[in-house]
């Protein structure tokens, strides 16, 4: 007997594969997921794929279970052959029991997200926390953080990941554009609008909205956002009537919002109504411990197969990173162009 296997990294690859490839039979799970918990993620296959049995591995020996009570014959022939090696899948724990532990002590991480430091591990169980509800998210954090990052995994790891994640940089588009990119408008409205539009807040309907940036947008046009997020109706600019929309909203910042809403620069009202859940993610100065983890990542990433020594390492640990994750992502990049042949980077190749 044989299969179609197809593998995935991740739970949320492995639904964007369960959704692509109808007529899935089995599930083969190993339960040390990068993204989401085993029950989560199970959870989620059960309601949205009924007829898929779930077999789940053992991460210390390998062995496989059947996930009901009631399994089908199909899935108990398979997890026997499993069992006895016989099936054309190769059965193997992912990682050692030690790793495990370890792994389960440190709490879920986050696909894209690279750290294990108490403060970030604190942020990734914030994020699998909120995700599956439709609350609001305020992520806050120097610039160079990772605020994007987290803002994509809220939205892949809820309900809404098949929907459009839509973003809009608050401090990129120019003022005089800003609502019309977000509500839309109607055809005549102004001038050169030859035709009706919609707006991005409405293109995410049924996904979610992430509004980066969003202490920069200006203060005129917060109240609209702030009727937006509490009644879920956009109007669109020339027309009077009011669109039903299903938008998650998240929403960042480099910004101290308390401070602006005191100078009177930020609507308090909108402000709190954001920041219902917040989220903040520490400077990469205050989790050093992460830096090596990061310059390994960045390092294979840039040129696979090359490694980073102790030296430039130590030279890492002695910079503050002002500009945080994204100035070491610059300054291993840099690095490994100067490395040019070389299968490693010293301290020579970290200008700082």
């Amino acid at each position: 007997m044989r299969w179609e296997v197809i593998e995935a990294q991740s739970g949320s690859e492995a639904l964007e594969l369960l959704h692509a490839e109808k007529g899935t039979d089995v599930l083969l799970l190993d339960p040390l997921l990068p993204d989401l918990l085993p029950a989560e993620f199970c959870g989620m296959v059960r309601q949205r794929y009924p007829g898929i049995e779930i077999l789940t591995m053992n991460a210390n020996t390998g062995h496989v279970l059947v996930g009901s009570s009631s399994p089908t014959p199909f899935a108990s022939q398979l997890a026997e052959l499993l069992y006895q090696g016989t099936a054309a899948v190769s059965v193997k724990p992912a990682v050692t029991p030690t790793e495990y532990l370890r792994r389960s002590k440190a709490g879920p991480g986050l696909r894209g997200m690279i750290g294990d430091s108490p403060v970030m591990q604190n942020a990734y169980a914030l994020v699998h926390m909120v995700a599956p509800r439709d609350t609001t998210v305020l992520i806050t954090g120097e610039s160079g953080t990772g605020k994007d990052l987290i803002a994509q995994a809220i939205h892949m790891i809820s309900p809404r990941q098949k929907s459009p994640f839509i973003v809009v940089n608050c401090a990129a588009i120019p003022e005089a554009l800003l609502e019309a990119e977000l509500f839309g408008y109607a055809k005549g409205a102004f001038t050169g609008a030859m035709q009706s539009r919609i707006g991005r807040i409405h293109a995410a309907h049924g996904g979610t909205l992430f509004l980066d940036e969003i202490g920069d947008m200006p203060l005129s046009l917060q109240s609209k956002i702030l009727r937006f997020v509490e009644q879920g109706e956009v109007q669109r600019l020339g027309s009077n009537d009011n669109l039903r929309v299903d938008v998650r909203v998240v929403a960042a910042t480099n910004a101290a919002l308390p401070t602006m809403v005191k100078d009177k620069l930020f609507r308090e009202d909108l402000y709190y109504r954001l920041a219902v859940f917040p989220i903040k993610l520490a400077p990469l100065r205050d989790r050093q411990q992460d830096v090596t983890s990061l310059a390994h990542f960045f390092a294979t990433k840039f040129c696979p197969g090359v490694t980073v020594t102790a030296r430039a390492i130590e030279a890492l640990y002695k910079h503050d990173w002002p500009g945080n994750v994204r100035e070491l992502r610059n300054v291993i990049e840099r690095a490994s162009i100067l490395a040019g042949t070389e299968r490693e980077i010293t301290a020579k190749e970290i200008l700082l």
